[in-house]
């Protein structure tokens, strides 16, 4: 008999997709997978990809659980407090449902182990009560989850709920913390942003308290980072909780499988433009920036114009990815003057395979919103990056781009075309972007080390498929 192990996601494109990676990894280890979307991301995927992508394998398969949320069929993401409130206060009974029914069909073995995303920790309540073993896998760096840690810190310290809105703007942010373990010289502006609050009773930094604090019920936690990457912060999480596995980068593990099918499983809840390849087949190496914000990430009408006339003004090659719910309340019109100023130096698309994308020998520099996947996959190419972080542990992320793996520079404040463009001309010209590439190269290298036969993330995923899952 297989073993069975039931993957399920915080309801996120961000989330999904390396989830789905560690199911692959998994299946192509003999494992039987069923992997748990909501019904909304679910019908989206179908939309994007087709219904065969999710028609899975004969031991790959996807169900669905409601998410509690009105219906819609909006090719969005959705809105995210009122998500993590809706699962906590939902998910549960029909999580159960779906267990039950898994171990009483004969289409498939019984459920052996659970991998839930750790800000799904409701699993946890099912596991314990159908007595099956679970890890939660944090789709966040590890500088980023020591922070969400600390949240609890934070309140009992007295630095959140903040006076009023003035703290956001007078410097308070400034403040640097000595006592968060393994995170010298962080300030109050590097933690996840959900602290910038003056609402003692925020949803997203009370769900944070409570996924970190459940956490340690798990028989492990799994991050998508490499040790060499953030050591020092790795050591202080191993004192906080029992089992650590670092298991990343994720897509370079999968590069592993070789299965065709398997591979060809996707999870993007966009539709994917494959022209950007053949444009970025035409230009010369490590000269086209890429620019994207990743799927949550909203701009003001205001802000899109300030980055497109920086990028235009940069004088540079540039692929832009502007999602359709990118910009608040309306689409993103550029002027049409616009297109004709960037003519030829320009490819503008709505959503792409980023994965592919960095790896191209054209892209020589990637301005980013600082995501985890976006920077973890940006490292494992040894492309370095502009960083301006839009929420959540973003700014977590930017801080360590810019100051500790010295492969990034941070677009500060509000942004306007000036910053932008010069940015850009340093990243892509200077010799500090030289520098810098250098040094992502430098990343790059390690993390290949990690993942290959003796590395710490391949004998980390060794160890969580042999002594914890099975």
């Amino acid at each position: 008999m297989k073993p069975h192990a039931v993957v399920i996601p915080y309801p996120a494109q961000g989330h999904i997709a390396p989830m789905l990676k560690l199911a692959k990894l998994l299946h192509f280890r003999g494992f039987f997978i069923t992997f748990v979307n909501t019904e909304y991301n679910h019908s989206r995927l179908v939309r994007s990809r087709g219904t065969d992508s999710v028609k899975g394998l004969e031991d790959f398969q996807f169900r669905t659980i409601p998410d509690g949320l009105p219906l819609s069929d909006k090719d969005a993401t959705q809105d995210i407090p009122a998500l993590s409130n809706s699962i906590q206060n939902n998910c549960l009974p029909h999580f159960l449902d779906l267990i039950n029914n898994l171990n009483d069909s004969l289409d498939c073995p019984n459920v052996s182990c659970i991998v839930a995303d750790g800000v799904m920790s409701f699993t946890l309540d099912a596991a314990e009560q159908l007595n099956i073993p679970e890890v939660v896998v944090f789709t966040t760096s590890a500088c980023g989850f020591m922070a969400y840690c600390h949240y609890a810190e934070l309140v009992t310290r007295g630095y959140f709920p903040l006076k009023d809105e003035s703290s956001l703007t007078n410097g308070y942010l400034e403040t640097k913390l000595d006592w968060v373990s393994g995170m010298k010289d962080i300030r109050l502006r590097d933690f996840p942003s959900f602290i910038r609050t003056t609402d003692p009773k925020d949803i997203m930094v009370n769900y944070n308290i409570l996924q970190t604090k459940n956490a340690s019920r798990a028989k492990a936690v799994i991050l998508n980072t490499y040790d060499d990457l953030e050591k020092e912060v790795l050591e202080a999480i191993q004192e906080k909780f029992e089992r650590v596995c670092t298991i990343g980068p994720l897509q370079l593990r999968e590069h592993e499988i070789d299965n065709p099918k398997l591979k060809s499983i996707g999870s993007s809840l966009w539709k994917e433009d494959d022209a950007c390849i053949e444009w970025l087949d035409k230009k010369p190496q490590n000269s086209v920036l890429y620019v994207n914000f990743g799927s949550i990430t909203v701009l003001s009408a205001q802000q899109l114009l300030e980055f497109a006339w920086g990028l235009a003004n940069s004088n540079q090659n540039f692929l832009w990815i502007i999602r359709p719910d990118l910009v608040s309340g309306e689409s993103a019109i550029l002027p049409e003057e616009y297109s004709r100023e960037v003519k030829g130096r320009a490819l503008l698309v709505g959503w792409c395979n980023q994965e592919q994308v960095l790896a191209h020998p054209s892209v020589g520099g990637f301005l980013t919103h600082s995501g985890w996947n976006s920077t973890i996959e940006c490292i494992s190419e040894g492309v370095p990056m502009i960083c301006w972080p839009f929420f959540a542990e973003q700014q977590t992320n930017c801080r360590y781009a810019c100051t500790k793996w010295e492969i990034g520079l941070e677009i500060e404040g509000e942004v306007t075309r000036e910053k932008v463009a010069k940015l850009v001309k340093v990243l892509m010209e200077g010799g500090k972007g030289m520098e810098m590439r250098k040094k992502a190269l430098e990343w790059k290298e390690k993390a290949r080390l990690a993942v290959k036969p003796g590395g710490s993330s391949y004998q980390n995923l060794e160890v969580l498929i042999n002594q914890i899952l099975l």
